[in-house]
């Protein structure tokens, strides 16, 4: 039995109608409306330009070759007038394609590029509750179901609806019994259509949710394969990931179901429609004064007719999957940003910065509070060591000195400057976190500190290492500072991927440095070459580490202790060791499990 997969988070969140997201759409899509008016208006004249051929051989045929003595001239002229307006109609259907190529280039960009950027502004309780698959499926395979809609899905709407307009008019001109024989026999189609695209967007917005489903899931596999094979769980998750892929692909049956049923009934009308004037013009024809060039102008009319609502099934079945998978970037993009950036803001000062906590409360839920009251005063210069049980909330202090949140209470001063205040650039350079997991981009160790500094030369990132003391390191590396580190830093150990991160710091010369448990997860000999690197690195600077190990609180000036959310106890060491309590406790445990290993 395989366990449901946990739903996304708008699953619950009715779809939209399609009349709403298309005002929304095209609100939030500015790119869709550059340059469309006049590829729109092209485009309306190469619908009325099909009619040219009709016309052309309805005048050949009545007035051209309808007397015993054919009129040549007339016949050649027409003919070469009908060949140069086609020839003028290709050139302008093939120019407007491209303007509607480049319409849909540019959606796509503009779309996915705000999509991505929402997404990094999102507080930290949307990314905790969010699957990272549902994610990457608004900014890629939701986004790329409007590309064939924004190429010529909206436009093909409005040329087919004015072909059929133009050409009921043209037929009208020839015979107004036609012309209503024609619209009569076609108007059953419209509420058919409109009962099918309402059930058809419901069903592709939960095929877009299906779609994410499943990427989370082979996500989740791929992120975790290390773990799925060392506990031989291929099998349950393999079943898993099928699960998921069979659910998408019963919604996918489901959403084509309505394009099965609409495909038959245009044909079916379409030819009923067809059938009905050419036998009607044959029949009649004659009595009510056509002649036989214009029947057959009005057979080439109704085709032009006949030929869109044979075409609106697979354009409304775009139509659908374009507007649920712009449904759902919507709802991504509405998705309120709780961390909003200052305009301009504040600089902060340089050099090494003091940090203020002023009763601080924080809660990554509503009802679920993780800091209570967090009061402290840390003066410029300082080395602190933060310390506490796994969830004391020592590391949501790192985030809140880094602005990835706000408190729900309180503030947070640096520099004397209230973070909420500062701006986002002079935080980006004078605050630098040095994550647990030392995450690395695939690419080399050069271009992966090089983030600390856009502009920093491949001598600045060497001298940032020299000032580490890794020296050493570097020389060890295959290729020096150009050697490839490997998807996620694969291609490293977690301490050298940590060496990498404190480079990466160092180059940035920040004026606060928060250390997230740095030195968690490493053997001890490289746990040394990574306190003798972070204790050059903490000079000059205000410098807070989330510590783990004990040994990294032994070496600070203050220690900090955190337990349920408050801080219980500060001061040296060597005090708090004394006086007990919480940090005495952690220190005799930690201090056991050292012995006994």
């Amino acid at each position: 039995m395989v366990d449901p997969m946990p739903s996304s988070p708008d699953d619950d969140t009715p779809p939209l109608r399609a009349g709403e997201l298309l005002r929304m759409g095209l609100h939030r899509t500015p790119e869709l409306k550059q340059g469309f008016r006049i590829s729109l208006a092209f485009a309306m004249v190469i619908a009325v330009g099909r009619l040219v051929v009709p016309i052309a051989i309805q005048q050949i045929l009545d007035r051209g070759l309808s007397t015993t003595e054919p009129d040549w001239p007339f016949v050649l002229w027409t003919c070469a007038a009908a060949t140069v307006a086609l020839l003028l109609l290709t050139a302008l259907n093939r120019w407007t394609y491209i303007r509607l190529m480049r319409t849909a280039m540019n959606v796509l960009y503009g779309l996915r590029t705000r999509a991505f950027a929402h997404v990094h502004e999102l507080s930290l309780s949307h990314h905790n509750e969010a699957k990272k698959g549902v994610l990457v499926a608004r900014v890629t395979s939701d986004i790329e179901t409007l590309a064939q809609f924004a190429s010529w899905g909206a436009v093909s709407w409005v040329v087919n609806s004015t072909m059929i307009v133009v050409a009921v008019g043209a037929l009208a001109v020839y015979s107004w019994q036609l012309a209503l024989i024609l619209t009569v026999t076609l108007l059953p189609i419209v509420p058919i259509m409109r009962i099918v695209q309402r059930r058809q967007l419901a069903a592709y917005d939960d095929l877009r949710t299906k779609v994410s489903d499943t990427l989370s899931s082979i996500s989740e596999m791929v992120g975790g394969i290390r773990v799925v094979r060392s506990y031989g769980a291929v099998g349950s998750t393999r079943r898993r990931v099928r699960a998921a892929i069979d659910r998408q692909y019963t919604s996918q049956l489901r959403a084509r179901f309505y394009f099965a049923i609409m495909f038959p009934v245009s044909d079916v009308f379409s030819g009923v429609a067809l059938a009905a004037v050419v036998g009607v013009g044959v029949w009649w024809g004659p009595g009510w004064g056509l002649a036989a060039g214009t029947l057959v102008a009005a057979l080439f009319l109704t085709n032009l007719v006949v030929q869109p609502v044979a075409e609106l099934g697979e354009i409304l079945d775009q139509t659908q999957t374009a507007l649920a998978g712009w449904g759902k970037v919507m709802r991504l993009l509405d998705e309120p940003v709780e961390v909003v950036e200052p305009q301009p803001g504040v600089d902060l000062p340089a050099g090494a910065l003091e940090v203020d906590f002023e009763h601080v409360d924080f809660s990554y839920e509503p009802g679920h509070p993780v800091l209570h009251d967090v009061t402290l005063h840390l003066p410029a210069g300082i080395n602190v060591a933060v310390v506490g049980e796994t969830g004391s909330g020592k590391t949501t202090m790192a985030k809140l000195l880094c602005r990835l949140a706000d408190p729900d209470a309180g503030r947070v001063v640096v520099g004397g400057v209230d973070l909420r205040e500062v701006a986002r650039s002079s935080r980006a350079a004078a605050v630098r976190l040095v994550p647990q997991d030392g995450f690395l981009f695939d690419t080399d160790v050069a271009a992966n500190v090089r983030i600390g500094r856009a502009d920093a030369t491949d001598q600045d990132i060497e001298d940032a290492f020299d000032a580490l003391g890794l020296r050493w390191w570097v020389e060890s590396l295959p290729d020096g500072i150009h050697t490839p580190v490997g998807e996620r830093g694969d291609a490293l150990s977690v301490g050298e991927r940590q060496l990498v991160s404190l480079a990466r710091a160092q180059l940035a010369d920040p004026g606060l440095l928060i250390l997230d448990e740095a030195t968690s997860s490493v053997d001890p000999e490289t746990e040394r070459a990574l306190a003798e690197a972070l204790a050059k690195l903490a000079t000059g600077r205000t410098t807070v580490s989330i510590a783990h190990r004990l040994s990294t609180a032994e070496l600070a000036g203050l220690v900090v202790v955190f337990d349920a959310g408050r801080i219980v106890q500060q001061g040296a060491h060597a005090e708090l060791v004394a006086e007990g309590g919480v940090y005495g406790r952690l220190y005799e445990s930690w201090l056991g499990n050292t012995r006994a290993a």
